[in-house]
């Protein structure tokens, strides 16, 4: 079956595959499906069902949807027909948290077909299109978030952190790596680590990252589809876990100026449809190819566009500097700055890692539409390898360091200051408009473009303590 279905009724589950997930449901103990869509900034939406209905709701006849009332897509009216939503059953997740639950990713589809606000019949679509190209797209993503507590005040506060918020606490980056804050973390990482294991990821490792109290989860590649369902479900299951020892996590890139910045660098590498199996970004013995360098040129062209969508938020532009005044650690950020590669140069957008043969595209964070992300991706590899595109030599230097002529006779680019740019730049780029439509798009920009103006029209406190009594 084709991974991009155009007609409702050819989308259906078969009789016989329902009643297989079914039978397997019932046997694990789940009394409740959710079976859940993505709105258009990645945030899962559900009606949950018994297990009685699970048969109507494979066959399109569970809950419809008025999405249009909820989820900032304007050009639908109280008229018009609502959504209905197909439930995708090889995208089955049993909640560990409660197995009476389960969680079944679903794709919308409006007046029998694919809905052209949901961003997961996007990354469908995206990914046929690589496919008659030639090719298939993997991707590994380096989730990063900040468990925070509720202290006796109601403030937000670190929930690791044995340190003094008021007095002596140690200058150089006490939390990344450490051990001791590793053991004080292991009651909620234990349990991540298990359940993990358990949902067959293949965990590689947890990492206690620079912030205090902040944390890295590092699991195996897969599709593009199964990656963006896994983030989605991750992030739900990080908060539910979190909750049961008294804390919360947030996904917000950089919650106080002196924190790291939580990113969500994307892993990506590509294989031929007639050889599969094979990485055509190269080998221990190939070393890099071709297809690496090109598809590297692909995502450089559209690299401002690509970052409106990885970095979604006002917030997510204040991680994406060099140096940082009061930063836990030193002032050096290791955040992607310009928009170029290099060979394990951390300061660059694109790194080609000395490790593995994936591009890691570092300026990504939790807060992105996984599934318009990895279908920007790649769209814009395919592109870049169909082309032969040259992405120019690497950058091989510490971009921090490097002087605003340096870089322009390099011919490195800036990456977008702030969301308005970025912004401005997903409006132009003819890419963009393929990869998420044209309606979906101009919703986007607008809700965005919204964003942006109710932030400035809001008084901070920096402006307060930078203005206020000096003039």
């Amino acid at each position: 079956m084709s991974i991009y279905i155009e007609n409702f009724d050819d989308a259906l589950s078969s009789d016989e595959r329902i009643a297989e997930v079914r039978e397997q449901l019932e046997e694990a103990g789940v009394k409740y499906v959710l079976s859940t869509w993505i709105d258009l900034f990645g945030i899962p939406k559900t009606k949950p069902v018994p297990m009685s209905d699970f048969h109507e709701l494979c066959k399109g006849r569970g809950p419809q949807f008025a999405v249009h009332s909820i989820s900032y897509v304007p050009e639908l009216t109280p008229a018009d027909s609502d959504q209905i939503m197909v439930p995708d059953l090889n995208s089955v997740y049993i909640c560990p948290w409660d197995k009476t639950m389960a969680i079944i990713f679903a794709d919308l589809f409006w007046e029998g077909k694919p809905y052209d606000h949901c961003p997961r019949q996007a990354l469908r679509r995206a990914i046929r299109d690589a496919e008659q190209a030639g090719y298939v797209g993997y991707a590994g993503v380096e989730p990063e978030f900040i468990a925070m507590r509720y202290d006796e005040n109601g403030n937000a506060v670190k929930a690791i952190d044995n340190d003094p918020l008021n007095g002596v606490r140690p200058r150089r980056q006490a939390f990344g790596y450490d051990v001791e804050f590793s053991l004080d973390s292991m009651h909620f990482l234990g349990e991540m680590i298990d359940i993990l294991e358990d949902l067959g990821w293949n965990l590689h490792d947890v990492v206690a990252e620079g912030a205090y109290s902040q944390f890295e989860l590092d699991f195996h590649y897969t599709t593009l589809l199964e990656m963006a369902d896994r983030l989605v479900f991750l992030r739900i299951l990080l908060k539910e876990i979190a909750k049961k020892h008294g804390m919360f996590i947030t996904f917000m890139p950089k919650p106080t100026t002196g924190d790291w910045r939580s990113g969500a660098h994307i892993n990506f590498s590509m294989q031929s449809v007639d050889n599969p199996g094979v990485n055509l970004f190269g080998s221990n013995e190939t070393g890099w190819q071709d297809a690496a360098y090109h598809a590297v040129g692909g995502l450089k062209t559209h690299s401002e566009a690509l970052t409106a969508i990885t970095c979604s938020t006002v917030n997510s532009y204040n991680g994406l500097v060099p140096r940082v005044g009061g930063f836990e650690g030193g002032t050096v950020t290791w955040a992607p700055t310009n928009i170029t590669y290099g060979h394990n140069n951390r300061s660059a957008q694109f790194r080609l890692p000395q490790n593995r043969f994936c591009i890691e595209n570092r300026a990504a964070d939790m807060c992105m539409n996984s599934y318009l992300g990895l279908a920007m991706t790649v769209k814009a590899a395919v592109k870049g390898i169909v082309n032969q595109i040259d992405p120019g030599p690497a950058t091989d230097r510490d971009l921090y360091q490097m002087t605003e002529a340096e870089l322009d006779e390099a011919g490195v680019r800036r990456l977008p200051k702030n969301l308005s740019a970025a912004i401005e730049a997903l409006q132009n780029d003819d890419l963009a408009g393929e990869v998420m439509g044209a309606r979906m798009r101009d919703s986007f920009i607008a809700y965005k473009v919204d964003e942006w103006e109710r932030y400035h029209q809001t008084v901070t406190d920096w402006e307060v303590q930078e203005y206020l009594r000096l003039y």
